[in-house]
């Protein structure tokens, strides 16, 4: 027996930072939307826990217990007093260290499929709280569609969207860490005043009406002058796709993924023409969203 679960890659479109606190974390305002680029995790019975990866970048996949899907086993059989023994396989096909939350989804997929095969009958509260444990991006890796994260990004109020939308993400040649993109963030906020992160109430309501301009004229990432700042390649591929035609550009989450908001569904297809054209970055995917979050298959 085995057990198959889909979930989905997600794109930041406000990501507001405040200071950072004493446990070293910053509180954030983080409007997350889940768009269709999916890994998928299957969990196995096996004599011991073993993860294995396949996929575009699945070299740079760990294999051991550092992975959020071999901790996410862990954390559950931890509750249940049972052994983790399942053979956790990876297909993967969202971006590696691209700030889409690849790892998260893993290991909210992972979570998932293993309640299913084990039985445990962990309520919605108990899935959430685990992949709280696991990291700021893992419970809307769960819950998908879009929503509003506040604390670490953790904390999810579920928003209302009136539409979809259409993005093309450009993948970079190379990763970038999220934590030294939040040092690099510290670094250049040295010396100023950092407000308290709060949404925009215009974004919010460009959701929620599905107006797509109304969207592009919010899209906002505090993280994205850090990203820049270690990584300034990332601005030849944000002119290109507005070059291109895009509505809005903006780095996704931490980077290096640069994401470009587009009219519709040819207009993405254009945007990503120029963007391959452009020679400015590794590869180049087109998604709409919002999705559903992780899904037994």
């Amino acid at each position: 027996m085995s057990v198959t679960v889909r979930v989905p890659a997600k794109v930041n479109v406000q990501l507001a930072v405040g200071a950072a606190r004493p446990d070293g974390f910053h509180d954030l305002a983080n409007v997350f939307l889940a768009v269709g680029l999916y890994d998928e995790v299957t969990v196995t019975p096996a004599d011991e826990l073993r993860i294995t990866c396949e996929g575009p970048d699945a070299g740079q996949v760990p294999l051991d217990d550092t992975n959020l899907a071999a901790r996410a086993a862990i954390a559950l059989a931890g509750r249940r007093g049972i052994e983790p023994k399942v053979h956790l396989h990876i297909a993967k096909d969202i971006p590696v260290a691209g700030g889409m939350a690849g790892g998260s989804a893993d290991g909210a997929g992972a979570l998932l499929a293993c309640d299913r095969l084990w039985g445990t009958g962990a309520s919605r509260a108990e899935l959430l709280a685990i992949c709280a444990e696991l990291g700021s991006d893992v419970p809307f890796s769960l819950v998908g569609g879009a929503a509003l994260g506040v604390g670490r990004g953790e904390r999810l109020t579920a928003l209302e969207v009136g539409g979809t939308f259409h993005w093309v993400f450009a993948m970079a040649g190379r990763g970038l860490s999220t934590p030294a993109v939040f040092r690099e963030f510290d670094r250049l906020a040295e010396g100023r005043e950092i407000p308290e992160p709060v949404a925009s109430a215009e974004l919010l309501e460009a959701l929620a009406k599905g107006d797509v301009e109304g969207l592009a004229a919010a899209v906002s990432n505090d993280l994205q002058p850090a990203a820049l700042s270690l990584f300034p390649e990332l601005a030849q591929t944000l002119e290109a796709g507005r070059g291109g035609g895009a509505l809005a550009t903006l780095v996704s989450g931490s980077g290096p993924t640069t994401a470009f908001l587009t009219r519709d569904a040819g207009s993405a297809e254009k945007v990503a023409e120029a963007l391959r054209a452009s020679g400015t970055c590794r590869a180049v995917r087109v998604a709409a969203g919002p999705v559903a979050g992780a899904t037994v298959l």
